[in-house]
């Protein structure tokens, strides 16, 4: 008995919901197979030609919903299926999101993640900042092999991360790198000081003056 991935059944394309949202749908489907999830995985942190086992599954999707052939964009396609793919147990029972009802901007990017997980315990602070800050001086290059860790601590301490968003930040990196890091900053701080109290910092710097 072979184990073997679904057809490439997507959800029907729909003006509500984003291609992101609908290939990070596709993949939770070829995930349930385990052979496929393997496969998947084995690209971790890789460039897009050293992913040959990964084309089978990637390569009709795109030919048929999204066909990119930029570069950039297609090493997001692929590093998120990956991610996706290496998910630990845990977390394999959480399904996307797809409502349309909330706006694209106020989804949570990985700066918010890395927040959520600054504000539950998950990772200092320290840390955080510092990927944070070491990602918006470096290209996708540089990036995509730093986040298997990133996003596997992230989703063993239990912070979910939204794929879609992240696939079309991936994508746009390059040609949008301080827009999408400022965005992530932003995101980071607003989440992981939502219940801090400034005033210590404050009284820190009357007494400095």
């Amino acid at each position: 008995m072979t184990d073997s991935a679904p057809a490439a059944s997507a959800p029907p394309p729909s003006s509500t919901v984003r291609v992101s949202d609908r290939f990070v749908a596709y993949v939770h489907q070829v995930c349930a197979s385990t052979q496929a999830r393997a496969a998947l995985r084995r690209g971790l942190g890789l460039p897009v030609e050293r992913c040959n086992h990964m084309h089978r599954y990637l390569v009709p999707w795109l030919r048929d919903h999204d066909d990119q052939h930029q570069g950039d964009v297609r090493r997001a396609y692929y590093a998120v299926a990956s991610l996706i793919a290496a998910r630990p147990r845990s977390a394999r029972d959480t399904t996307p999101d797809q409502s349309a009802s909330v706006s694209w901007y106020e989804r949570a990017n990985l700066g918010a993640s890395l927040g959520q997980a600054v504000a539950q315990g998950v990772l200092k602070e320290n840390s955080a900042e510092s990927a944070l800050h070491l990602m918006a001086r470096q290209s996708s290059d540089a990036v995509h092999p730093g986040l298997p860790a990133l996003v596997r601590q992230l989703l063993a301490g239990g912070i979910t991360i939204d794929w879609a968003v992240l696939l079309e930040d991936l994508a746009w990196w390059n040609r949008s790198r301080d827009r999408i890091a400022t965005r992530w900053l932003e995101s980071y701080f607003r989440t992981a000081t939502a219940t801090t109290d400034p005033a210590p910092l404050e009284s820190a710097e009357e007494n400095d003056r």
